[in-house]
């Protein structure tokens, strides 16, 4: 049996295998406004109906056919988001070992048989009154996570937005294209997804590897916009731009521009020990480093330049391939040469455009 009365927003759930029973508690709640009562004489049925549907209180018998009170409380406990609904056990019973069990349980108060009338409006008042403040504070708190998640994405969005712009004045400088540093991002964030590095880690670096150059706004413009080969002492300056670019960002309190900073500094290292500025070897290049660096390399093969044509991609993938485990380590070229497909798409959709 079920019975509902009044139209409202705060929901009473009603569980006795005593039809009286219900129906007495149904009318003393009548002084309660803007309440329903949904009412069950089969607790197999009332718990049913709470696995879909969320009372704000829980009134329930002790003294039924299984499940009784307490196997109710017990699985009522268990489905999600009825942790906290308050539970009035309802019982005749006078055996505290009855009602030790029920707080167990989960229980949240008692009432005696037969209800006195003004001591369970009271009761159920002050729970229901509990229960609102409970959603009060749930809503609350959903609303701050929500505020807190946007403001988040809008400030990595301004943050993203800055050093992009930041970028391009280098790329300016360099005669260079505004989407090479997309396309590296994305590349490097391709590589790391492809190691199975965790999603915070990819999306960080899709962000850091484009700073790789920044420090080239240290370098003079006669040595950065030479159009021949540079002289011994000039390739030293232009070795610089790496230590620049690590001097520019490494003191950040921003995690990202701190792994800029690494980037600039190691993405001209190389595995086997013999690139710059540290000469580091293996993995004691970080692994953004090792990772930009071949994302770095192999989209300026394949892209045309003031100084040069773009080089087949056969030709750079052989080029990557010839130089596994010299300049690049073994591990990013088998997981790059293993997304080939990708990395096409990624130069397909972020074609040059030439920012002068």
């Amino acid at each position: 049996m079920t019975a509902t009365v009044e139209v409202g927003t705060t929901t009473v759930l009603l569980v006795d295998d005593g039809p009286a029973n219900l129906e007495t508690y149904q009318k003393i709640l009548r002084h309660v406004p803007d309440v329903v009562c949904t009412a069950f004489v089969s607790s197999k049925e009332a718990l049913k109906w709470a696995m879909t549907n969320d009372p704000d209180l829980v009134l329930v018998d002790y003294d039924m056919p299984e499940p009784n009170g307490h196997e109710f409380v017990e699985r009522f406990r268990t489905y999600p988001g009825k942790q906290l609904t308050p539970i009035v056990m309802v019982t005749a019973w006078r055996d505290l070992n009855v009602r030790h069990r029920a707080l167990e349980l989960g229980a949240t108060d008692f009432l005696n048989k037969p209800a006195d009338p003004v001591e369970f409006l009271a009761r159920l008042r002050n729970l229901l009154a509990l229960r609102d403040g409970q959603k009060k504070l749930a809503d609350r708190a959903a609303w701050l996570a929500e505020e807190v998640r946007t403001a988040t994405r809008q400030l990595a969005e301004r943050e993203r937005e800055a050093i992009f712009q930041l970028l391009r004045i280098a790329e300016f400088r360099d005669s260079d294209t505004a989407s090479h540093i997309v396309r590296i991002g994305h590349i490097a964030a391709l590589l790391y997804d492809t190691l199975g590095q965790p999603a915070d880690d990819v999306a960080l670096i899709r962000l850091a590897a484009p700073m790789h150059d920044i420090g080239k706004v240290a370098t003079p413009d006669n040595i950065l916009l030479k159009p021949g080969k540079l002289s011994p002492d000039e390739w030293t300056v232009m070795r610089e731009h790496t230590t620049a670019g690590h001097q520019i960002l490494k003191d950040s309190h921003s995690k990202l521009l701190r792994t800029g900073g690494e980037i600039a500094l190691t993405h001209h290292e190389k595995f086997d020990g013999s690139g710059y500025p540290q000469g580091l070897k293996g993995e004691d290049i970080p692994l953004p480093g090792r990772v930009t660096a071949l994302a770095d390399v192999f989209d300026a093969l394949t892209s045309v330049r003031p100084y040069k044509k773009a080089w087949s991609i056969p030709d750079a993938l052989e080029r990557v391939r010839q130089d596994r485990g010299s300049h690049f380590d073994p591990q990013i070229v088998d997981a790059f040469l293993s997304v080939i497909p990708a990395v096409t798409e990624i130069k397909v959709r972020h074609a040059d455009r030439h920012v002068a």
